[in-house]
């Protein structure tokens, strides 16, 4: 099991670089990419993981040295759950599909995580009779309720309020309140919800562009909502969204490499959607300043890069040499 220093773990929340893509810009339109990865646990789920937790223990719900933390997640909730709830002194259970990589469980062990696998598609799925990995987690945690306590990222609203509080906040910051357009990946909903009802009550002409997946995707992290009912806390702050860009494996896969080859970065395949869709919604613009949420770096994805030939072993671990931007991460790359 990782050891991690709990100031240190929450200091390193929040407060992401923001970049601007040059290779992507051009006179009139200006791309730039929130480097979520820079967060303790790397990628922007720590900031909901942390919120959700705070929350919990204000309403007395977590009670250290006793409660277990479960929850069903495609990865990075997880990553950033075990992380900072085992630095606070909780023990976590996460379900997961089996489909998510090797690399993620292998962390989500190191990092103290007991994990339970479904055959879930990659992501859980929240609409009646296909949420093994939820239905799992209320299972074993509904029996126990003074034991167990499930944060429930698909319905808890400080998940929406982690990033109306800070994601949100930066990006205005950040861009001198320039952004007009704002584009992520969508899971639970929370980070394009809450990022987004800030930067509008900003300025309501901002214009918020969800990424859904294609159907069958490969793209941990993100929901494809033909196949998976909405989350509920996504349906409570739909209102928020503008516009809608499903993000295909192809195109997502092809600026994963594209963003190493013309900038650098290694990146998960999630921030390879937001980037497809970022040119796309730039190629119809005559002016803008867009923002999209890179939710992580590539470093847990060396599996699926190689069997989807994205990357050849020797060309993953050049990148994996030569990428700028890799925060240091020793909690879970150590």
């Amino acid at each position: 099991m990782t050891t991690v220093a709990l100031p240190d773990v929450i200091d390193r929340i929040g407060n992401t670089p923001l970049i601007e893509l040059t290779s992507f810009s051009h006179e009139n339109v200006k791309l730039y990419a929130k480097l979520e990865w820079y967060n303790s646990f790397g990628s922007v789920k720590d900031r909901a993981a942390y919120w959700m937790i705070r929350n919990a223990e204000k309403k007395g719900i977590l009670k250290k040295g006793k409660s277990i933390i479960i929850e069903p997640t495609s990865g990075n909730t997880g990553i950033a759950l075990t992380g900072i709830a085992t630095a606070l002194g909780y023990k976590v259970e996460i379900v997961i599909p089996e489909k998510v990589s090797n690399e993620t469980k292998i962390i989500l062990r190191n990092l103290g995580a007991t994990l339970h696998e479904t055959s879930d598609d990659l992501c859980p799925r929240v609409g009646s009779g296909t949420d093994q990995s939820i239905a799992l987690a209320k299972a074993i945690s509904k029996p126990k309720p003074d034991l167990y306590y499930m944060p429930n990222q698909y319905e808890n609203e400080s998940n929406f309020l982690a990033h109306y509080e800070s994601t949100g906040p930066e990006i205005w910051e950040q861009t001198n309140g320039k952004i007009t357009h704002f584009l992520t990946g969508c899971g639970t909903g929370g980070t394009i919800t809450g990022t987004g009802a800030f930067l509008k009550e900003k300025d309501r002409k901002i214009q918020v562009i969800a990424i859904q997946a294609q159907r069958n995707h490969l793209l941990q992290g993100l929901r494809n909502f033909e196949e998976s009912a909405m989350p509920d806390l996504f349906k409570r702050h739909l209102t928020v969204v503008d516009d809608w860009i499903t993000a295909t494996n192809e195109d997502s896969f092809n600026s994963v490499k594209q963003l190493f080859e013309k900038e650098q970065l290694l990146v998960g395949p999630s921030s390879g959607s937001v980037m497809a869709s970022m040119i796309k919604t730039a190629e119809k613009l005559e002016s803008g300043n867009l923002v999209g949420i890179f939710a992580d770096d590539g470093r847990k994805f060396k599996s699926l890069y190689l069997q989807q030939n994205i990357f050849s072993e020797s060309k993953y671990e050049t990148a994996l040499r030569n990428a700028k931007n890799l925060s240091n991460m020793p909690y879970i790359f150590s």
